[in-house]
Formats: C-alpha cells, sequence, structure tokens
C-alpha cells in the first residue's frame, strides 16, 4: 500500500466514515470531487475494526512460555519474553519471538538450535499473558491496564475496569467509548444504544494495546494521533491551545520531522483543514487556532500530509443522526 493510499485510509477512519472505492479515489487524483459519495453501513465501520475471531495470538514483551521437545525433555524450559521481544537459550543465545505465533516461535526456536542439535521439533506454549493487554482510561472505577488470557473484549475490559455506579448503586453503561488502536486509528462507539438494541458488536473484539477511553457526560476533549509520543484523547480547558494540547500528547515523534503540517478533521461534518507548523509558532496566528471538542488532530508522517488532500476534495457530511452503532464526539 503507498502512502498516500495509507493516509486517505487512515483520515476516513479517524473521521468516521468508510466511502465506497476509497483506495481508488486516493490514487485517481484526477476524479470530479463534485460526483456523489456512497456511505457504507457504519456498521461494517466496525466489523471492519473488529480482529478475526479466529486471529492467532501472537507473542508479546513479558509473555511466559514452556518451550517442549518431543523426546528431549532434558531441553524443555520456562521462558519470558524480555522487553526486547527476545528469549535467551542455552548455547543458542537471543531468539527474537515478539509478533510471532506460537508456530512460528517454535520454528524459530528450532532453526537457533539446529547448529548443536539434530531432528528437533519444539512446541511453543504460552502459559503467561503478559503481553495480552488493554488500557482502559476514564469514567471507570479502577482505570489501568486489563490482562486477558483470551481474546480481550470491549465489555469484558469495561467490567473489570469498574463502570461507575449511579444513585441506585447499579452499574451505569456509558453512552459511547472510544477504542485508540496504535497512532492512527480510532472509532467510537454509541455503546448503551447498541446494548439496549441487543446489537452483539457491543462486545467487539479487541487487540492487544488498544486503549479504551469513556468519558465523562460533560467532558471536553480531542483526539490527537498520528505522529505523536502519547496518542489519544485530550481533555480541553478553558485556555487549551493547538500547541498545549500537542504538548500534552507529547509532542511529536521523530518521523513528524521538524515543522510538520497538522490535519484536523472534524468528525460532525467529516470536513478538514491543515495548518502548518509555522503558524503555530506565530504568536499571532498560533491564538486563533483554538481546538475545538471532538475534532481529531491529526500529525502525519513527514512528506505525506499532502496525501491527505483527498479528504478535503471529498468533504462527505456526516452527522450524528446518520451512524447507528458508531457515534462522534
Amino acid at each position: 500500500m503507498n502512502h498516500r493510499t495509507r493516509y486517505a485510509r487512515i483520515v476516513l477512519l479517524l473521521a468516521g466514515i468508510a466511502l465506497a472505492g476509497v483506495v481508488g479515489q486516493a490514487q485517481a487524483s484526477a476524479q470530479d470531487p463534485a460526483e456523489p459519495q456512497l456511505k457504507a453501513n457504519p456498521l461494517e465501520t466496525l466489523r471492519n475494526f473488529e480482529p478475526p475471531a479466529n486471529e492467532e495470538y501472537r507473542i508479546g514483551k513479558g509473555d511466559e512460555i514452556t518451550v517442549d521437545f518431543a523426546g528431549r525433555p532434558d531441553l524443555s524450559a520456562k521462558l519470558v519474553v524480555g522487553p526486547d521481544g527476545r528469549i535467551t537459550l542455552p548455547l543458542a543465545g537471543d531468539v527474537m519471538l515478539s509478533g510471532q505465533t506460537r508456530v512460528e516461535a517454535a520454528s524459530a526456536i528450532d532453526t537457533a538450535l539446529s547448529t548443536f542439535y539434530t531432528n528437533l521439533a519444539a512446541q511453543v506454549t504460552v502459559t503467561k499473558y503478559t503481553a495480552n493487554k488493554v488500557l482502559v482510561l476514564g469514567a471507570v472505577e479502577k482505570p489501568g491496564v486489563v490482562t486477558f488470557d483470551g481474546t480481550p473484549t470491549l465489555l469484558e475490559a469495561l467490567s473489570r475496569a469498574g463502570l461507575e455506579t449511579g444513585p441506585n448503586k447499579a452499574a451505569q453503561i456509558p453512552e459511547r467509548c472510544a477504542i485508540y488502536r496504535g497512532h492512527d486509528e480510532v472509532v467510537w462507539v454509541d455503546l448503551k444504544t447498541m446494548i439496549d438494541a441487543g446489537n452483539s458488536m457491543a462486545d467487539l473484539r479487541l487487540r492487544r494495546d488498544d486503549v479504551v477511553y469513556v468519558p465523562k457526560g460533560d467532558e471536553r476533549f480531542v483526539s490527537v494521533l498520528g505522529q505523536v509520543q502519547h496518542p489519544g484523547a485530550i481533555q480541553l480547558t478553558g485556555t487549551s491551545t493547538m500547541a498545549s494540547v500537542l504538548a500534552a500528547a507529547g509532542g511529536f515523534t521523530e518521523p513528524a520531522g521538524n515543522k510538520p503540517h497538522i490535519q484536523i478533521v472534524d468528525p460532525a461534518t467529516g470536513t478538514s483543514h491543515i495548518i502548518s507548523m509555522n503558524d503555530l509558532l506565530n504568536p499571532a496566528k498560533s491564538l486563533e487556532i483554538t481546538p475545538k471538542p471532538g475534532e481529531i488532530i491529526f500529525v502525519p508522517q513527514s512528506g505525506f500530509f499532502r496525501a491527505t488532500y483527498v479528504v478535503e476534495r471529498l468533504s462527505p457530511v456526516i452527522t450524528s443522526a446518520a451512524l447507528i452503532g458508531v457515534g462522534l464526539p
């Protein structure tokens, strides 16, 4: 996938929209911008975001594994994957396992030991899923990391983090929540509406290291994504500026470059505009750039900000009333 197509896809997902043929539109810059665009079913956005039910678990840093060898019990060992994603084997030394399935890890171990042993057949079992975690933040009783032995799901993550209770001491289902994935993906889920409707997507499957954010009812915030140190939700105050919001997200990562162009997406309208770092550094102009609640602030990789012009040309208008199952800030 080229950079233009990738960044067009990213920003479209951030805005909570899925347009038919968006990849082709990203590559065909001569397409008439006035041509009507089709809106996909918003539930399809969630389905595309949800990992497959049969997706194999991939070993992560901190996981505890047991390695057994048929006919060679003397070589069996219980090991912990280090912070660098590696294990250390006698004779063979370090072997990278992070990101591999059990079968791939077994093959990597066999290969590493093949110089010293013949006809080995390793079997890898994950005995402690330390890396299989989801971070839950916001309006929950116990914000923090939730670790899973199996596939993490949204409702289980919220339940284990502790839902806030109402006057009758009953757990209150959040009206909505956001799921952040990596540096460049976020979807909003109208949780209460979906549960009331009996929609199974309310308990959609999550991926390791997803961040679930539950806002308070009157909370004002923006989502900062892309090439920043700590992507996610940033609360707004009466004195918030674009510079202070980016600072709260930890500042730029190295791929952003020295003076990135920053895209601001308004999910309520689907509109988008770009500001330059020079504007933020100009005291007169920076005061005019005030982040608004619900906006998505996206910092692309240096040199590729122009790829998002596709979103500007399409300018799809999406309102919360038009969505079923996917909420927008």
